[in-house]
C-alpha cells in the first residue's frame, strides 16, 4: 500500500488500483507512520511527497518488491484463485445453483462461497463480499443497485388435493414476512411445520400441502400450481449489495455484474408475471 501512494504521489490513485477507499488508505499510512515511529510523507493539498525516513523506506521495499515479483513469477501458474462470498436467501441460492454456469463460467479464477440463510446479508465489516438484500442498505460504506421486486403466493402440488392444510416453517425458524405469513393468517391449518424454508418445496411437492413460496420458485416448478393469488403484502424489492472497498476488485465486480444480469433476465418471474414458465 506505501508503494501505491509513492507511486500515485497520493490516496486518490492508490484508492483506485487498491479498490480501497482514500479514507482507509489514509489510516493505513498513518498507521504505519505509528509503528515505525517515523514520518513518512510531508501532505499538502497537492499530495503526498515523501521524507528522507520515507525515501529510506521507498528504496528497502522497491528491493524488496522486486525479489516478490520473482517469487510470484515463479508461482504464478500455481496461484489461488479469489475466493468470492456471497449473502444470498435460500431461493435465490436454489435458483443461481441451479445456473451456476452464468455467474461462475467454467476456468474462471473464482471460487465462490455461498453464505445461505434467511438472515440480512452482512457486508458492513466484509463478512460477504456481494449480498442480496429485500431493502436498500442504510450503512454509508455499502454500494447497491436495485434489481427486480420479488412476488409470493401459495402454491400447492399440480395433482394434489389438499384443501386447506397449510405447511410453514416453525415459528422460531420465521425470520422473514413470508415465512411469518401462514402463522398469522392460517395458523389452525397449519398441520406440518419445518426448520428450514427449503423443506416446504419438498413436502409441497409431495402433497402434503400448502405453502407460501416465492414466485419465482413456484411458478417455475412443474409440479407445482398456485393455490392462490400473488399476496401482495409481501412483495418486495431485491438491492444487490456490495461493499465500496469490494466493488473495484476486477473478480468480485464480475460476480456481482453477471448476478445482477441474471436476476434482471428473470425479472417477469420474480415479480409473479410469469406463472407456469421454466426459470
Amino acid at each position: 500500500m506505501f508503494l501505491l501512494v509513492v507511486r500515485h504521489g497520493g490516496l486518490t490513485g492508490a484508492s483506485e488500483e487498491s479498490a480501497l477507499s482514500p479514507a482507509t488508505v489514509g489510516r493505513h499510512m498513518l498507521d504505519l507512520e505509528h509503528r515505525l515511529g517515523r514520518t513518512l510523507f510531508a501532505r499538502s493539498p497537492r499530495g503526498y511527497s515523501l521524507t528522507p525516513d520515507g525515501e529510506t523506506l521507498h528504496a528497502m521495499l522497491k528491493e524488496a518488491e522486486g525479489r516478490l515479483r520473482r517469487v510470484e513469477d515463479w508461482g504464478g501458474e500455481t496461484a489461488a484463485p479469489t475466493l468470492v462470498r456471497l449473502g444470498i436467501g435460500t431461493w435465490n441460492a436454489f435458483l443461481v445453483s441451479q445456473h451456476i454456469n452464468e455467474i461462475r463460467a467454467p476456468g474462471d479464477p473464482v471460487r465462490l462461497e455461498f453464505l445461505v440463510g434467511e438472515q440480512r446479508a452482512s457486508l458492513a465489516h466484509r463478512e460477504n463480499h456481494i449480498g442480496i438484500r429485500a431493502f436498500r442498505p442504510e450503512e454509508t460504506n455499502l454500494a447497491a443497485r436495485r434489481v427486480c421486486p420479488a412476488a409470493y403466493a401459495p402454491f400447492r402440488a399440480r395433482n394434489a388435493a389438499v384443501a386447506e392444510q397449510w405447511i410453514a416453517v416453525t415459528r422460531e425458524a420465521a425470520i422473514s414476512r413470508y415465512l411469518t405469513w401462514p402463522h398469522t393468517h392460517n395458523a389452525n391449518a397449519i398441520i406440518m411445520t419445518a426448520s428450514r424454508p427449503r423443506s416446504m418445496l419438498d413436502l409441497v411437492e409431495a402433497g402434503a400441502g400448502i405453502a407460501v413460496l416465492p414466485c419465482f420458485i413456484g411458478d417455475a416448478n412443474q409440479r407445482l400450481t398456485r393455490a392462490g393469488p400473488v399476496i401482495d403484502e409481501l412483495t418486495h424489492d431485491q438491492w444487490l449489495v456490495l461493499h465500496d472497498d469490494d466493488r473495484r476488485q476486477r473478480d468480485i465486480r464480475q460476480v456481482a455484474d453477471r448476478l445482477f444480469r441474471f436476476m434482471k433476465a428473470r425479472a417477469e418471474l420474480y415479480a409473479g408475471r410469469r406463472a407456469g414458465t421454466d426459470a
